[in-house]
Parts: C-alpha cells; structure tokens; sequence
C-alpha cells in the first residue's frame, strides 16, 4: 500500500477525546488529526516524537489529516490506523506473499456469518474446497519489562468483548467443517513474536487457545512501514 503523495510529518503533542491528536508541524503551527483508533493505544503514544499523518481532499470533512504512523522513543515505527490492516491483508493475500493463504479464486469482504451478528473480515473461496474464513486483528502493543521477551507483542491492548464473539464465531466455523483463520497484523517494527495479553483480557487468551485446540489457525504478518509505503513482508510465530 504506498502513500500518495507520502505522509507528512510532525511532532506529537497529545492524543484526546479518542479520536483526535495535536500536532506541531515543522513551522511551529499546529494541527489537529483524526485518530483512527478505538484502542487504548498502550505503549504507542510518545509526545514529543515525530508522527506521520495523511490529508483528504474531501471537502465533507472536518478533520482533513489522519495519523498513520508515530515513531517510539527507541526509533520503532508503529502503525496507527487500525483500519490499515484489512487492505494490507487484502493486498499480500492478491498477492501471493502469504503462502497458507494462496490458492483461492474468490475473495469477499465483510460477509455475514455466525450466529452472533458478525461480519467475516475476508471469506475466501475455491470451487467445491472449504471456504476459508479469516478474521483480522491490527497488532501494535509491544510489552516489556522482566515480564515479556524482547520483541513481544499482545492483543489485545484493551478488554476486547467483540475480539471474544470473533473467536467463538470462528469455532463454531471450524466445527462446521470449514477453515478459520486468525491473522494478526502486526503494525510495529518492534515486535517480533505475537502472544495473547493475559494480563489485560484473561478471557481472550482462554478463548484463544481454546480456539487454537479446536483446529483455527493463527497466523500473524509483519508489516514494513515507511511514510512512503507500507505493506505485510515477514510472517511472525503466534505463541499462546
């Protein structure tokens, strides 16, 4: 997925009301972006460091940047916009990077599926083969401390009820006798394994290896980010 024209640059100065984050821009003026994230954003906000942010031209909006991307204090790039993660998906599944994932001749977005009003991020098909269901999780929370292994990443950064229903959809369509797939999609140079965040949803991490036992797969790509361009290049190992 490239930038175009690339992202612009700034330095964060506060992220509130969830929504919005203030900037300053290389001037000295300020700027107010939408944020699009609906996490807690944990370990991904830093002040003071640079931020990279696009701008629409769409006249209808009130906030005309979005923030894309934020850098860490130890020079680690994070994806911000969550809503990122379905098209870069998409995009290495087209195009053959993701190797479990190949060999489909349809894919849909957001069908709907199980029996708790859920909508299937991509459903591929093939012929009279399985249809393979897949649903997506953006990953950018890297936890340290004597806890976590370097480079560790969690999912999810805040008690995620809706991240429960997926995974208890994603059973029963595997009871059903059709292929479920988790992927993360991991937004963040720094982490390099992803794990469940036991210590901020227990409930997730139950299901997830409940999940796992019954036969889902959990899958988890790396993304390469740059103000120029991001897209999914290395595959991750899931430890739960």
């Amino acid at each position: 997925m490239q930038f175009d024209p690339p992202l612009s640059q700034g330095i964060l100065l506060r992220r509130y009301k969830r929504f919005l984050a203030d900037v300053q821009l290389p001037d000295g003026s300020e700027i107010t972006l939408h944020c699009p994230n609906t996490g807690s954003m944990r370990h991904c906000l830093f002040p003071g460091e640079p931020v990279w942010f696009s701008t629409s031209d769409n006249p209808k909006r009130k906030y005309a940047h979005t923030w894309e991307l934020a850098r860490n204090d130890q020079g680690q790039l994070i994806g911000i916009n969550t809503g990122r993660a379905n098209a870069l998906a998409e995009e290495a599944i087209l195009a053959g990077r993701i190797a479990a994932l190949s060999g489909y001749q349809s894919l849909k977005r957001e069908v709907k599926y199980g029996e708790e009003n859920s909508r299937i991020d991509i459903l591929l098909s093939q012929g009279s083969e399985p249809d393979c269901f897949i649903e997506i999780k953006s990953c950018t929370l890297l936890e340290q401390g004597p806890d976590f292994a370097p480079g560790t990443g969690c999912f999810p950064d805040a008690v995620s009820e809706r991240g429960q229903k997926h995974l208890r959809e994603l059973m029963a369509v595997r009871a059903a006798g059709k292929r479920a797939v988790l992927l993360f999609v991991v937004q963040h140079s720094g982490i390099e394994k992803v794990m469940p965040a036991d210590h901020i949803d227990p409930r997730y991490g139950e299901l997830l290896r409940e999940a796992k036992s019954a036969g889902v797969e959990l899958l988890a790509w790396a993304a390469e980010l740059s103000p120029r361009e991001v897209k999914l290049v290395k595959e991750l190992p899931v430890e739960c």
